[in-house]
């Protein structure tokens, strides 16, 4: 029984027509010869698209093109591994141990450590065989500053490597019993890239906090905020707290659904020092979001906690989101990029199930500025009459209610009895 309403909406839906669209790009620079091709979707597109892109068509001479998109970043990494630690122990005055590694790719490590504030070498080898020759990978700084409010880090950023086993010897003030996992991800192929959706280098004091604020249109997505530090301070760690929500068209409309919020938090940290005769050199000035758009446009509100600090105060603020690519199979023409006509549905196609693409070998393309559509006209509204013009059906309904009031009292005046003489 379900499958009625869905053959009706498939016969409904609207079907895209150049004449409908809105803007237009017309894409630069495309090969002759038959190939695999990619352009980026600024966020001019998204915010002149419907939300998700459902709108977004490619023409090619008058054709529409199937296209995918792929986003940067948009393959989640593996769940982290936990390792046991093997081998647990001291040789001259360094803990060591020993951890047997799964049979793929690996790139970050994560000690856990119980101890606090301590500087710590660690020597990484790694070896095919327990026991057999091993190799130097590379030595690492691992610390845990957060007296001096600098923070933490047991992370180690390993060349991609495939050992069977690694080895590891730490030097510095953490014993055995210190060390009780080892956390592993797998390596990424790729490391995703970002398009800038807004920056400033404006700011406002808010009592102890720093203040950026942007105001970002409506369906355009938001998914990492970058923070270009000063020269001074040198040395911080200062929690941030993200904050956005919709601004509502009509503020005023008590019937219209509450606006959306969105709250996430990180923290910015620089380390650059000598401690202990250890070389320290951390930065972190990202805080990652995930939200990716909003109805409405939207504002945006950054708070840097400064405490009692020297006031950090970016020399810039951006607001990122993945890179997003339209990809097709490519051959002469001329190719044009249409949007604006939020009737239509998101498009179906299946060229994702028989077309793979690397976007390290497609041909990048790129879009010419936007430019009104000159074959635009308002799609026609094939609402029925009613939905069209509701006033009529109140007015219809009205004069109904008072031809049954006067039918109604006609009967009523007809049996009143006549005055007598």
């Amino acid at each position: 029984m379900k499958i009625l309403p869905v053959l009706v909406l498939l016969v409904t839906a609207a079907s895209p027509e150049i004449r409908y669209f809105r803007y237009q790009r017309p894409l630069q620079s495309v090969p002759a010869q038959p190939t695999q091709a990619c352009i980026v979707l600024d966020p001019v597109i998204f915010e002149h698209s419907s939300l998700g892109l459902s709108d977004l068509r490619l023409y090619r001479d008058g054709e529409e093109t199937p296209y995918l998109i792929q986003t940067s970043g948009s393959t989640p990494p593996s769940v982290d591994q936990i390792l046991s630690v093997l081998n647990l122990g001291s040789r001259n005055g360094a803990v060591v141990f020993d951890a047997a590694m799964p049979n793929r790719t690996y790139s970050e490590l994560l000690l856990s450590v119980t101890a606090h504030d301590f500087i710590a070498n660690v020597l990484v080898s790694g070896s095919q065989q327990q026991g057999g020759p091993a190799t130097k990978i590379g030595t690492y700084t691992i610390f845990d500053l957060t007296r001096q409010r600098l923070g933490r880090s047991t992370i180690l950023h390993l060349p991609a490597s495939d050992y069977r086993f690694l080895h590891f010897s730490i030097a510095g003030p953490l014993q055995p019993e210190n060390i009780t996992a080892l956390a592993i991800s797998q390596a990424s192929e790729s490391h995703p890239t970002y398009s800038t959706v807004a920056e400033t280098s404006q700011t406002a004091r808010k009592g102890r906090a720093t203040i950026i604020e942007f105001t970002i249109p409506a369906h355009v997505p938001v998914e990492r905020v970058s923070f270009s530090a000063p020269a001074q301070p040198t040395n911080f760690s200062r929690d941030v707290t993200i904050s956005a929500t919709e601004i509502p068209p009509h503020p005023l409309d008590e019937s219209a659904p509450p606006p959306q919020n969105y709250i996430a938090s990180g923290n910015l940290l620089r380390v650059h020092t000598n401690q202990d005769n250890h070389r320290i050199d951390q930065e972190y000035l990202q805080v990652e979001s995930v939200q990716t758009a909003f109805d409405q446009p939207s504002r945006w509100t950054l708070s840097i906690d400064n405490g009692d600090n020297t006031p950090l105060v970016p020399t810039s603020v951006r607001l990122e989101m993945y890179e997003r690519n339209m990809c097709f199979q490519s051959s002469s023409g001329n190719y044009t990029v249409y949007y604006g006509d939020p009737a239509l549905p998101s498009p179906r196609y299946d060229i994702g199930q028989f077309l793979v693409i690397k976007l390290t070998n497609a041909a990048r393309l790129t879009a010419g500025p936007e430019q009104p559509n000159p074959q635009f006209q308002p799609r026609p509204d094939d609402r029925p009459f009613t939905e069209r013009h509701p006033i009529l059906l109140w007015i219809a309904l009205a004069v109904v209610i008072l031809l049954l009031g006067v039918i109604a009292l006609r009967p009523v005046r007809s049996q009143t009895p006549a005055a007598k003489v």
